[in-house]
C-alpha cells in the first residue's frame, strides 16, 4: 500500500494540517516538529502527491495544451517544441484534443473548472476562438499559436504566411516559371488568404498576374493536390510551376505529375509549404517554404511560463519569419 500523508501524521504524532504545512512551507511549525516531520517522511519514503501540493500552493506547475487534432502533418512539431520548452522548466503538460467535437471541449471545460493547470496553450479548434477569449477573460493566462489571420485579443505567436509565399513566387520567377498551378487550402482559414495574396502578389508585382483557371481551392490534404493537377492536365491549362499551400497536397501534386509522365522539375516545378520532414523523402525531395513550427511552440510555451513567473504577457503578437529550402523538384541538377 502506498504511503499516505496520514501515515506520516500518525508516525510523527502530529495532525495532517502540520504535515501539510511543513511539505507546503506554509503557516507556523517549530522547527523541531518539522524536523521531526521530515525525517519520517524520509524514513517512510513518503512522496506527496504534486497535483495536490501545487493546489495547495494555488498552482499546479501544469501547463494546458489545447488542439484540433494530432493527425494534422505539423503538429507534431509544435508540440514537440512545446513540451521541450515545458520539460526544461520543470512543468508538465495536459494536451487535450477535439476530435471528438462537443464531447471533447466538454471534457476539457471540466478540467479548466477543475483548474487542472496554470495556464493554457492554443492551437485553435475551429470554432473556439470565443470560447478561448472568454477563458482568458476570466483570467487564465492564454497564448495562441498560429493565429490563421485572426486578431485574437490575448498573445499570439505566428509565423510570415504572405512573406513565404512571396518567397516561393520569388524563387519560381527567377527560375522562368510563368504560369503556375495554385493549389490552396480551404478559403475560410486566415493562412490560405495571407499565402494566396503573397504569392499573387509576387507575381503580379513582375508583371505576370496568374489566371483565375490556375487557382484551385484544396483542403491540406494529398488528395486535392492529386486531383488539381489532373483536373488541369485534363481540362488542357498549361502550367509550368506548382506552388501548394502545404507539403501534404505538394506531394500529391508530385504523384499526379509522375503518373502523367511530366518531368518534374524540367518540366514543372513544384514548391510546397510547410518544409515537414516528408518534403526531403518526396520524389524528386520538395522545395518548401520552412515554416518555424517547432520555433512556434518553443516560443509560445516560453512566454506562457515566464508570465506564470511574474513576466506580463507581450501585447503584441509574436511573429517567427519563415524561410526557404530549395531542393530537387525545382532545381534542375
Amino acid at each position: 500500500m502506498p504511503i499516505t500523508i496520514a501515515d506520516v501524521a500518525t508516525r510523527a504524532g502530529v495532525s495532517k494540517t502540520t504535515v501539510s504545512r511543513v511539505l507546503n512551507g506554509k503557516g507556523e511549525v517549530h522547527i523541531r516538529t518539522a524536523d521531526r516531520v521530515r525525517a519520517v517522511i524520509s524514513d517512510l519514503g513518503y512522496v506527496p502527491s504534486a497535483r495536490a501540493v501545487g493546489l495547495a500552493r494555488g498552482r499546479t506547475r501544469v501547463v494546458g495544451m489545447l488542439v484540433p487534432a494530432l493527425t494534422w502533418p505539423w503538429m507534431g512539431e509544435v508540440l514537440q517544441g512545446a513540451a521541450d520548452a515545458v520539460e526544461a522548466e520543470g512543468y508538465g503538460m495536459l494536451l487535450f484534443t477535439c476530435t471528438h467535437g462537443d464531447e471533447s471541449m466538454r471534457r476539457f471545460a471540466s478540467q479548466v473548472s477543475a483548474k487542472s493547470f496554470d495556464g493554457l496553450l492554443v492551437v485553435e479548434p475551429e470554432g473556439t476562438l470565443d470560447y478561448i477569449t472568454g477563458l482568458h477573460r476570466r483570467g487564465l493566462p492564454v497564448i495562441l499559436i498560429d493565429d490563421r489571420g485572426h486578431q485574437p485579443g490575448f498573445p499570439s505567436v505566428r509565423t510570415t504566411n504572405e512573406d513565404g509565399a512571396r518567397a516561393a513566387a520569388a524563387h519560381l520567377l527567377s527560375l522562368g516559371r510563368r504560369r503556375p498551378l495554385v493549389i490552396t487550402g480551404l478559403r475560410r482559414f486566415g493562412c490560405t488568404r495571407e499565402r494566396l495574396a503573397g504569392f499573387a502578389g509576387g507575381f503580379a508585382d513582375a508583371g505576370v498576374p496568374i489566371a483565375p483557371e490556375r487557382v484551385v481551392e484544396g483542403d491540406f490534404t494529398f488528395e486535392c493536390g492529386r486531383a488539381a493537377v489532373r483536373r488541369l492536365l485534363a481540362d488542357g491549362v498549361p502550367f509550368d510551376a506548382v506552388f501548394a499551400h502545404n507539403d501534404l497536397s505538394a506531394a500529391g501534386a508530385l504523384q499526379a505529375l509522375r503518373d502523367a509522365g511530366r518531368r518534374v522539375p524540367q518540366d514543372v516545378a513544384v514548391v510546397g509549404f510547410d518544409d515537414l520532414p516528408l518534403a526531403g523523402h518526396t520524389h524528386p525531395p520538395l522545395s518548401s517554404v520552412h515554416q518555424p513550427l517547432r520555433e512556434m511552440g518553443t516560443a509560445a510555451a516560453r512566454l506562457l511560463i515566464a508570465h506564470l513567473t511574474g513576466t506580463p504577457l507581450p501585447d503584441t503578437p509574436t511573429v517567427i519569419p519563415t524561410g526557404f529550402a530549395a531542393r530537387a523538384s525545382t532545381r534542375v541538377t
